[in-house]
């Protein structure tokens, strides 16, 4: 087993026992306050258990199975054997100087979805980059000056990637803003470098990418940059992810979700189709290289 197939397993155990445990106290009519209560926990932390949001301990899960009633020992075991592979160690644990907590868990998320349909309008999707424009975009960023930490946040990047030729690899759609295109990140060789990257990456069967041209469309987000994530687990609730400056909002209500993909749904029908998006990949790459000629011929 791959260690991004590890990764994204703890990560499904940690919503299928957090869904679990919301589901059992639900039936038997506890409060999140009197759940917390049990084990000396707070409100928030018993809402974070059930979102798979935080590790879980053996006795915690213990106490709880017995407030909700679940006295079946097969029923039980089940459960609290949950606990130990939810707590396995993923490798993005081993950049936590670089991650910060909330953006971990979107990692884990990513690695465990069966498809992701995302937006964005500054930047080529981070599944999607290379180590250069990676690199040049965190750089640019401002708030990570030290090289060492740089290169770190890129082999991140680029370790997250594996997931798009991984065994269970999910289909991704990303929308992407004609603008992030048109941004010079790097300059004209890491923008060139990044466009014949993504015309490499729609010859996968799994990745579909469309452009939204410039003037056109992009009502429906005029909120920004978003994606939302679908696991194969019928039991998992599809989520949506907003990433802001320094934190991240994580979206699972049915209705907020709906809400999101019918935008997506909007986005991808007003985009260039893929075989129109690789042509416009194509004529930019072209400007580039038009501009990068230029810029050799003026030294």
């Amino acid at each position: 087993m791959s260690t991004t197939q590890a990764g994204g397993g703890a990560t499904v155990r940690r919503l299928l026992l957090g869904s679990q445990l919301r589901r059992l106290r639900e039936a038997r009519g506890v409060s999140r306050e009197e759940a917390g209560y049990s084990i000396r926990a707070s409100e928030s932390k018993i809402s974070r258990m059930e979102l798979g949001r935080v590790g879980f301990k053996e006795r915690d899960v213990a106490d709880l199975l017995t407030l909700y009633g679940v006295e079946a020992e097969q029923e039980r075991s089940s459960l609290l054997g949950l606990v130990r592979d939810a707590n396995a160690t993923s490798w993005w644990h081993g950049y936590g100087d670089v991650l910060p907590g909330w953006f971990q868990n979107y990692v884990g998320l990513e690695e465990a979805a069966a498809e992701i349909r995302s937006y964005e309008v500054q930047f080529v999707h981070g599944l999607l980059q290379t180590a250069d424009y990676a690199r040049a975009v965190i750089a640019v960023g401002g708030h990570v000056t030290e090289p060492q930490e740089i290169e770190r946040r890129v082999e991140v990047r680029l370790k997250r990637q594996e997931v798009l030729t991984a065994e269970r690899a999910p289909r991704l759609l990303a929308v992407l803003d004609e603008a992030a295109l048109r941004r010079p990140w790097g300059g004209p060789e890491v923008m060139r470098a990044q466009i014949d990257r993504l015309l490499e990456l729609t010859e996968l069967p799994n990745v579909v990418l469309q452009v939204m041209p410039l003037g056109f469309g992009g009502l429906r987000a005029e909120g920004g940059a978003f994606s939302v994530l679908r696991f194969a687990e019928p039991e998992l609730a599809d989520v949506v992810y907003l990433e802001q400056f320094t934190s991240a909002l994580y979206l699972d209500k049915p209705v907020e979700v709906a809400e999101y993909s019918e935008a997506m749904d909007s986005l991808a029908a007003d985009s260039l189709s893929p075989e129109l998006t690789r042509e416009l990949l194509r004529s930019v790459r072209q400007e580039l290289s038009g501009v990068s000629t230029m810029s050799a011929d003026q030294i």
